[in-house]
């Protein structure tokens, strides 16, 4: 086991490597460059004025020669300044932006695990009942749905319509004391976070219905059952914990997947987070920004896929990579 997971954290670094010529390429062929979101909004922004920053950043020499400069920058803990924002581009997306991201995407995946999961196993449980063919029915609509359209319409709904919750941002200009605060911002989080849990809640509930269904008949389940032992017991202790391991993939897999897919739940609702960060730094040309945002995000689908294999062999001991 310990000699599988040197063998993956090593594979990490070459991963990371061609990732990162990737994205960097994609950005840099990219139309337009960092100078004319300057050059726009300042009327007395001169040819020369241009020409000298185009030198100054490195923009005047080819993609893959500005990779060595940013990679070796990199490698020293300097992934650049936000043009924009006038700071540095990992202290402007870990400290302003990640904090809310984390927020946003950690209550999403966690209601979303909360309620798929029990939903699943009753579903399972009561094959073929109405209860089971709602949450069929309900399932289909969720993973159907655009997320964002889906956004737009609790936005109509709640906030134009109703005028019960906010319509998106972080909180309400003016409110002062902390629990005023906590209210304020959880009323703002609501929406988004419907949102962005429904999606995940709609295929985990699929997916642990599928993987009940496949285990509740098996003859194991039948020998634990004629041994007397209470169904409570049965399918707590050994359905559900051979039925949830794909849960476990999909969970883990999931974080990176909904922080990067929270690029257009924080537009719809304007919540300032890193996927809205990455979507504006994309829009202006603010390479550095994009670069740190995106990477990280790999980083991220790298570590938590080799989470998920160290979880396998903790919750079913079967499993060996030796």
């Amino acid at each position: 086991m310990f000699a599988y997971l040197v063998r993956r954290a090593l594979q990490i670094i070459p991963t990371l490597f061609v990732i990162s010529v990737v994205i960097y390429a994609l950005l840099a062929l990219k139309p337009g460059d960092p100078i004319d979101e300057l050059r726009r909004g300042n009327p007395g922004f001169t040819a020369a004025d241009y020409d000298r920053l185009i030198k100054l950043y490195g923009l005047d020499k080819p993609w893959y020669v500005r990779y060595w400069y940013w990679v070796g920058r990199a490698a020293q803990g300097d992934f650049g300044p936000s043009r924009r924002f006038g700071m540095p581009a990992a202290q402007y997306v870990f400290q302003y932006r990640l904090p809310n991201t984390l927020l946003l995407s950690g209550l999403s995946l966690l209601i979303a695990f909360v309620i798929a999961v029990p939903t699943g196993m009753l579903s399972a449980l009561r094959q073929h009942s109405l209860f089971d063919y709602g949450v069929t029915f309900v399932n289909f609509i969720g993973v159907s749905i655009p997320i964002f359209w889906f956004g737009i319409m609790l936005m109509y709904i709640f906030s134009v319509q109703l005028r019960l919750l906010p319509a998106g941002s972080l909180q309400t200009p003016g409110i002062e004391g902390l629990w005023p605060i906590i209210v304020d911002r959880a009323r703002h989080l609501i929406l988004p976070v419907a949102a962005l849990s429904s999606l995940q809640m709609a295929s985990w509930t699929r997916f642990m219905r599928s993987s009940m269904l496949e285990i509740i008949n098996l003859d194991y389940i039948r020998t634990a059952r004629a041994k007397g032992l209470p169904e409570r017991l049965v399918t707590v202790r050994h359905t559900m914990r051979n039925a949830i391991l794909p849960i476990i993939t999909l969970v883990a897999l999931a974080i990176p997947t909904v922080m990067s897919g929270a690029v257009l739940t924080e537009t719809v609702f304007n919540w300032p987070g890193m996927g809205r960060a990455i979507f504006d730094a994309i829009v202006v040309n603010d390479f550095n920004v994009a670069m740190v945002s995106l990477m990280f995000i790999s980083l991220l689908v790298l570590l938590f896929n080799l989470l998920a294999d160290i979880i396998y062999v903790i919750v079913d001991p079967r499993i060996r990579y030796d």
